[in-house]
């Protein structure tokens, strides 16, 4: 059995189908300064976009945390971007997940762009 530890861990690390089975149905992923999803299919969908998007693209995590409190776990990462053309970014991300019975009930997502140059070293 996955851990929520282990779920968080998948869903930061873009390995989001891992995590697909640990949603509940009606999960709220709320990313603040933008929107709320509501609903495991529509997470799904954002997910599933998102990998597309980052088909033709290279990723480092240069910084990964997790902190387990048990039916709250805590994800503070930053991640390299390079696509097809070289360019970099890096986003500095926050994701707090709650679980109840062992499923995640709700995300919660900080994120912001930062200099690749910048970004802390692996």
């Amino acid at each position: 059995m996955r851990t929520p530890r282990d779920i968080a861990r998948a869903f930061c690390s873009h390995r989001f189908a891992e995590a697909y089975d640990s949603l509940a149905p009606d999960v709220r992923w709320v990313s603040r300064g933008g929107t709320t999803t509501e609903g495991r299919q529509a997470v799904i969908e954002i997910c599933e976009g998102t990998l597309r998007e980052l088909a033709d693209t290279t990723t480092e995590f240069l910084s990964f945390v997790v902190i387990d409190g048990g039916d709250t776990v805590a994800v503070d990462a930053v991640g390299r971007y390079v696509d097809a053309t070289g360019a970099a970014t890096a986003v500095s991300s926050c994701d707090i997940f709650e679980f109840r019975g062992g499923l995640v009930h709700q995300i919660t997502s900080y994120a912001v762009e930062i200099d690749p140059a910048a970004a802390p070293a692996s």
